[in-house]
């Protein structure tokens, strides 16, 4: 079986990655693009190939694969001729698209390239799924937060909760799945959309909350920073699942859920972002102050996301297994190890 993940340098795609690695049978390929920061694979070096950009067609791509190794291939989304070229090359079994441009406040700084890049990205490979003639089972990573502003009565979320996107990432996440009901409905197109909940661990990108306020202890503890911890909202709810239990998801979304349909993932939780910041201070060696910085502050926030994900468990049997201390104090270590 051959899996292609996109964005496998990325936080999700890497734990990806070392999941596909424990699956028998599987050949692994990857997407990545020449200016992607590579720190995220550094540990599955001797199980990488990285297949250098300028391959000029797709039989040269294909005599370019490694056998036994993860194939990391240059491609730019936004580039039609290089992901056809790429999925022409690969033609994939399973795809895991986790691409994207992720970061909530990024967006409002940067509304055209989120919208660009996740729409306009996973438009491109649709288009060559088609040319390819392929009929890959295929993880579309919407979000929860799609569902933008929820009122008090319609806590946890359901899937046929409405759609109230209170970012242009939240936007981009209800287009990208709108594209994918469309090319299922139209072409048959084997499409599976996941809205996952909140994950967090290892890798976590700095810009992210429980992430930042680990990486900030992590400085402070090594003298690399004053003793201030600078937050945004911490009154804003959410639901926390570990990473490495959400790929396991994302597995088993494309094994037993059915094409078409949209499923939430998530712990079935929700918690303040206080107590994250709470229990990473209590691990930490050092006292600290706690100050707001308004330039952390979102000009419209979701209050709460929490996940009813009946639905993806009744289908599934899957369950969270790491409990989101085990979560933190890793988050935390792998900080402490990199500043």
């Amino acid at each position: 079986m051959r899996v292609l993940v996109t964005g496998i340098t990325g936080f999700a795609g890497s734990h990806m990655a070392e999941f596909l690695l424990g699956q028998p049978g599987v050949e692994i390929f990857g997407i990545y693009r020449r200016r992607s920061r590579l720190e995220h694979i550094e540990g599955l070096a001797d199980k990488t190939y990285m297949i250098e950009p300028g391959v000029a067609s797709i039989q040269t791509l294909q005599k370019a694969f490694q056998p036994g190794k993860i194939n990391i291939i240059d491609c730019d989304l936004n580039d039609t001729f290089s992901v056809h070229k790429l999925i022409g090359a690969v033609r994939p079994d399973r795809i895991f698209h986790l691409a994207a441009q992720s970061h909530v406040p990024t967006s409002w700084n940067s509304p055209y390239a989120t919208l660009q890049d996740n729409i306009m990205g996973q438009l491109n490979l649709f288009e060559a799924i088609r040319e390819a003639g392929i009929d890959p089972l295929i993880q579309i990573a919407g979000s929860s937060e799609e569902y933008g502003l929820v009122y008090p009565d319609e806590v946890p979320m359901k899937e046929s909760n409405p759609l109230r996107p209170l970012s242009p990432y939240a936007v981009s996440k209800v287009t990208q799945e709108m594209l994918a009901y469309q090319y299922y409905r139209s072409y048959g197109m084997k499409n599976i959309v996941s809205r996952g909940f909140n994950h967090s661990g290892p890798r976590r990108g700095e810009n992210f909350v429980d992430s930042s306020f680990a990486r900030q202890i992590a400085l402070i503890e090594k003298g690399l920073q004053e003793p201030v911890i600078y937050v945004g909202d911490l009154s804003s709810k959410r639901d926390f699942t570990d990473v490495r239990d959400m790929v396991r998801a994302y597995w088993l979304l494309l094994e037993k859920c059915k094409p078409g349909e949209v499923y939430n993932i998530g712990s079935g939780s929700t918690r303040a972002v206080q107590e994250s910041l709470d229990i990473l201070l209590e691990m930490s060696t050092v006292k600290v102050e706690v100050r707001v910085d308004p330039t952390r502050l979102r000009p419209s926030d979701v209050l709460i996301l929490w996940a009813d994900a009946s639905k993806f468990q009744e289908a599934t049997g899957w369950k969270p297994t790491i409990p989101y201390r085990q979560t933190l104090q890793d988050m935390l270590d792998y900080w402490r190890a990199r500043v």
